[in-house]
This record gives C-alpha cells, sequence and structure tokens, in this order.
C-alpha cells in the first residue's frame, strides 16, 4: 500500500483496481485560471493512489477587476469542464465528489449564480474557500510531500486570483495569509499590453508594498519557500531544462536557486509572448501570465531571502484530499520520507536485501575515502547510498539487462523527499553499475545531461561498480575496504569478513571494475590482496561487464 500523501499515477485500467477498503474520492479545485479534479483510492492510513487526472483552463479570473464579473463564455467553458469531470468520477466509481471554488468565484459578483448553474447541470455543490482556506489546504498537502519537521517554512501558493501563504515552525502552522497577487489578475493590470519594463516594476512595487506590510521578515528570514501552483510547476520546468533533465517524470521537489528565479524571470520578460512558447518547459497555457507569477515569487524570495525555493507539483486539491479522508500527514524530519519511500520501492521491487545492503556498505566506504579527491559532496553521497541500495532492483524484470531496467524502474517512481536532480542521477548511476561506461556517443539519455551532473554519474558509477564487484558472489564475504591514495596508484585492500577464507572472487570481481575510477581518478587502481599483491583481472583490458 503506498504510503501516506505518496500518489502513484497509472493511466493502466488494469492497475485501476480498487484496493480493498479504499473508498474512492474526487476533489476538484474550481480556481481562477484552471480547474484541476483528481479521483483516487484514499486508504484507511490516509494512503492515496491517484487513478485519473483531469484539466480545463477557462481562466474564469479573465477580465474580474475590470468587470467584477466572470465572463459568459469562461463560465460556459468551466461548466463544460466540471460536467466532464463529474461524469468521470461517476463512472470512475468515486463514493464523494469534493469541489471547492477560490478566488474568482468567491470576488465576482455573479459568483453565486455560477455555483447555481453549476449544481443544477453537474449536480456538484462547490463550497467557496475563504484565503486562508485555500493556504491550510495549501499547506496540509506540502506536509504530506516534504519534510517540514525542522525550522521553518513558508507554504506559497500562487492562482489566477490570489497568492496565499502558510507560514509554519516544526510542521505546525503559526500564520495563515492571502493577497491580491494572482498571475491572472496582475497580468491584466500591468501587463495587459505585453511586458514592459515600466510595467513589470509597477507590478512588483504594488506585490512588495503589501508583501512588506504584511509578511514579518524577523522570524521567516532565511525559512524554507515550498511553491504550489502553475507558476512553480513551470518555473521548475524551465529549471530542468536548463540542467539537462528533461528525463525527469515530474517536477516535483526541484529546488531552484535564487538566482537562478531571477535570471529566468529577466530573461523571460525581455520576450515576447510568442518567443515564450518555444521555451522548454514552460507550459504554452502560461506564456502570457507566467512573468506575473514569477514577479510574486521574486518578491516573497526578496523578502525572506531562502537559498531557493522548492516546487511542489501537489496543492490545494491533494489538500482537499487529505481533508475529506480526515488525515493530518505525520511531520517528517529532513531524510525521513526519501528514506522510507527509497526502502519501499526496492521492497515492491523484491530487491535482495543481503547484497544490496552490502554493496551500499561498500559504496560508501570508498566514497568516505575517495569522495572529496573526486570533488564529490555530501548530497553526492546521498545519491550513492540510494543507486547502491537500488541497483539490482532491475531484477524485477529479468536478469538480462537488468541495469537498464533499474534506470528505467527507478526514473518512474515515486520517491518522496528526492529532488527530481537527484532521482535522475540515482538513475543513472544505478544503470551504469555494470555494462559499458557511459558515454555521449552511446548513451542518448546520459548526452541529454549537462556537464556538471555527467561527471556526478561517472565518479558515482565508478565507486558503485567496484563495491558491486568487491560482492561478486552475493555472500558477504568483505567485511571493509581500506583504501589509499598514493602518488602512483589508488589502493583499496579488502578485509575479510570472519570465518571467510579467501577474498579471491571478489577481488577478481571488483578488480575488473575498476576501469572507470582509474580514468575519472586519472591513477591506476590496485585491488591488493591479503598477500599484499596487487590483483589484475586475468584478462587485461576486458570488463567483466562488456556490452551496454
Amino acid at each position: 500500500m503506498t504510503a501516506p500523501g505518496l500518489h502513484v499515477s497509472s493511466g493502466d485500467p488494469a492497475t485501476r483496481a480498487r484496493t480493498i477498503a479504499e473508498p474512492r474520492v474526487a476533489a476538484i479545485d474550481i480556481g481562477s485560471n484552471s480547474i484541476r479534479q483528481i479521483v483516487a483510492d484514499v486508504g484507511p492510513n490516509g494512503s492515496i493512489r491517484v487513478v485519473d487526472e483531469m484539466k480545463a483552463a477557462p481562466r474564469l479570473a479573465a477580465g474580474l477587476d475590470e468587470t467584477g464579473m466572470m465572463s459568459d463564455g469562461a463560465m460556459d467553458q468551466a461548466v463544460e469542464a466540471l460536467v466532464r469531470m463529474a461524469t468521470l468520477a461517476k463512472q470512475l466509481g468515486a463514493k464523494r465528489i469534493e469541489a471547492v471554488a477560490t478566488s474568482a468565484v468567491r470576488d465576482a459578483k455573479n459568483g453565486a449564480a455560477f455555483l447555481s448553474r453549476v449544481r443544477q447541470e453537474t449536480g456538484l455543490k462547490p463550497r467557496i474557500l475563504i484565503g486562508e482556506e485555500e493556504a491550510r489546504l495549501a499547506f496540509r498537502s506540502a506536509l504530506a510531500h516534504f519534510e517540514l519537521g525542522r525550522g521553518r517554512a513558508v507554504v506559497l501558493d500562487i492562482g489566477g486570483g490570489s497568492a496565499e501563504l502558510a507560514l509554519s515552525a516544526e510542521g505546525l502552522v503559526e500564520r495563515l495569509m492571502t493577497f491580491p497577487f494572482g498571475a491572472v489578475r496582475l497580468t491584466e493590470r500591468f501587463l495587459r499590453d505585453g511586458v514592459t519594463p515600466k510595467g513589470l516594476r509597477k507590478l512588483r512595487k504594488f506585490v512588495r508594498d503589501d508583501i512588506h506590510a504584511g509578511l514579518p521578515v524577523r522570524d521567516w528570514r532565511g525559512a524554507e519557500v515550498i511553491g504550489s501552483g502553475g507558476t512553480f510547476t513551470n518555473l521548475a520546468g524551465m529549471y530542468l531544462a536548463r540542467q539537462g533533465m528533461r528525463a525527469a517524470r515530474s517536477v516535483h521537489g526541484t529546488r531552484i536557486p535564487r538566482q537562478d528565479v531571477t535570471d529566468i524571470l529577466e530573461t523571460l520578460a525581455a520576450m515576447t509572448t510568442e518567443e515564450r512558447l518555444a521555451v522548454p518547459g514552460l507550459n504554452a497555457g502560461r506564456a502570457d501570465i507566467i512573468i506575473a507569477g514569477l514577479a510574486v515569487l521574486a518578491e516573497v524570495l526578496d523578502r525572506i531571502e531562502p537559498d531557493d525555493v522548492a516546487a511542489s507539483a501537489f496543492g490545494i486539491r491533494e489538500g482537499l484530499l487529505l481533508e475529506s479522508a480526515h488525515v493530518t500527514p505525520a511531520i517528517a524530519d529532513p531524510g525521513e520520507a526519501r528514506a522510507r519511500t527509497v526502502r519501499e520501492f526496492a521492497e515492491r521491487c523484491h530487491f535482495e536485501v543481503p547484497h544490496a545492503r552490502q554493496v551500499q556498505r561498500l559504496a560508501l566506504q570508498l566514497f568516505d575515502a575517495l569522495g572529496s579527491r573526486l570533488g564529490l559532496d555530501a548530497d553526492d553521497r546521498a545519491v550513492l547510498a540510494d543507486a547502491a541500495l537500488l541497483h539490482d532492483v532491475g531484477y524485477h524484470i529479468n536478469y538480462q539487462g537488468h541495469h537498464k531496467h533499474s534506470y528505467h524502474l527507478i526514473l518512474h517512481a515515486d520517491l518522496l523527499g528526492m529532488s527530481p536532480e537527484s532521482q535522475v542521477t540515482v538513475a543513472h548511476v544505478a544503470r551504469f553499475h555494470r555494462g559499458a561506461a557511459p558515454s555521449r556517443k552511446k548513451h542518448r539519455e546520459f548526452a541529454r545531461l549537462d556537464q556538471t551532473a555527467r561527471r556526478r554519474v561517472r565518479r558515482l558509477a565508478a565507486l558503485l561498480r567496484i563495491a558491486d564487484g568487491l560482492d561478486r558472489g552475493h555472500v558477504n564475504a568483505v567485511a571493509q575496504v581500506r583504501v589509499r591514495w598514493l602518488e602512483r596508484a589508488i589502493r583499496i585492500t579488502p578485509i575479510a569478513a570472519p570465518k571467510v577464507r579467501s577474498l579471491r572472487l571478489e577481488l577478481w570481481g571488483a578488480a575488473r571494475k575498476a576501469q572507470l575510477l582509474e580514468r575519472v581518478a586519472k591513477l591506476p587502481v590496485e585491488l591488493v590482496g591479503p598477500n599484499g599483491k596487487a590483483v589484475r583481472p586475468d584478462e587485461p583490458g576486458v570488463s567483466d561487464d562488456e556490452g551496454d
């Protein structure tokens, strides 16, 4: 069963079969820019299994500031979309449908008439959320998908008509705030005739004045910032595209440095709407309103001064699902969710626990001895730990090419607490634990990574290969490794576990997988046996991992 707050999407009808005792619920968020629906099975422990999703973008907030009314065309589109969503939810067997309406419907003079029409034509009974309720639902969703148990956090949800902030400490909400800073609303007010330096300055000053008046800074400077809504998923998509991470299955958890937010905002502001349509990672439906959303984010970041902002792919509708199931997500400390979901994923793939743990232990010993010399850091150590634990999950498919199967399984897994960049890197490191060494010419997905990511993959895969070779017989014969970086070579000496008489197989296995480490370290690698002699493969120049 999926962990609480962890979403597993599936379009395969065979996998849509409902788990026993998991009522099916639909959640619909009638937003100012878009309407989104999730249909999901919610377990008694709050587990969520997403079975289908639907989206429409009628832009109910369009023209609202000027007329005070939602347009007939936007309402027609919205009702048509809601009819489809209600039909889908019923056909999928949803026992109840929870629908909420936010800023546009809340502010419009014809909001009540619109809801009456929705009830009459769809059978839905949407309730209007006040801004603080939006903020609370967004926070509930963030709590389920991020580790907020330590320190202070600001959850920022930017919609089409308003922006909400939830300020928390140690996972508990301290303050909820709402501002009229929706991406559609601000675009129409300040950038109606296109983005100009003057218009953007006025927009940012308008936001800045309210933010400075309402958002306390003394207790929140440096707090973690988490963003939900289309502004953030599109920002993350553009950032990942810049890093060559287009293989990422989700943008959830992407951390965008403050400077990159500024750079992306400035780059897009200098473009026409038509030019923005061609920007990798930017959804065409956001090209005209993304500037306003990013400007709001930039002002919040300037006020709080965090290192980066984390993008959430989950928002009000996921919070609504949890609320409807009467579930408050557990408050997790840093690292807890990642470790748990990696382990649960490995278990679902029926991994060989003793071998995976042994390879992980030896890989981390190698890292601790060589990592700094190879230019690696603490984040790289976490990636290696996960890649080592998961390197053989491809056996779940079959032995032949299991390293390639491992790559695809990891890449498409739901791993809570792991950023898309880390997940892509973990997948690549596991993929190259055997077979041909990473090559831009031979491996298309590897070639798409940027230079820094390729460098990380090569170095981490080099360590993982040797660790895997040191457990060639899957018997945990090696108790530990001693490593010395000498002027002429890297010397690795495995120490036998108690009652192990020979490490011949392990020395042979590691020696045959040392070539990649020799390349990245630019030094020979010596596997040294109990007699003090270096062991070389019986066929020099031939790897135990021939083939791709």
